[in-house]
């Protein structure tokens, strides 16, 4: 069994910055790509972020410029940081990951409980 645990959602205002993080815990072989989502109230799951292991990463286009996303593989972790925060980027943000929990396992993907974020003055 795999978990994604994420911390570091809060309340900021606009133009601050906040850093998620995700951790992903339990039988793991390999994680290929490892990334964020976010749901804002009423609308449909986004992706913010993804990165492949040695790969460039993707970001939305609403996020270019502003957000970065890093991996830490020893430790099976996955970073966002979040600058110049708009009140748009308010969002519960969901870590993702595909993984492979075993050498010739099929790849499965999990998904973190999630964090708030919300940005408010």
């Amino acid at each position: 069994q795999v978990q994604l645990v994420e911390s570091g959602g809060g309340l900021v205002q606009p133009g601050e910055s906040l850093r998620v993080s995700c951790a992903a815990s339990g039988t793991i072989f390999s994680i290929n790509p490892m990334g964020w989502y976010r749901q804002a109230p009423g609308k449909q799951r986004e992706l913010v972020a993804i990165k492949t292991s040695g790969g460039s990463p993707n970001y939305s286009d609403s996020v270019k410029g502003r957000f970065t996303i890093s991996r830490d593989i020893a430790k099976n972790t996955v970073y966002l940081q979040m600058n110049s925060l708009k009140p748009e980027d308010t969002a519960v943000y969901y870590c993702y990951a595909v993984v492979v929990t075993a050498f010739g396992a099929s790849p499965r993907a999990y998904w973190g409980q999630g964090t708030q974020v919300t940005v408010s003055s």
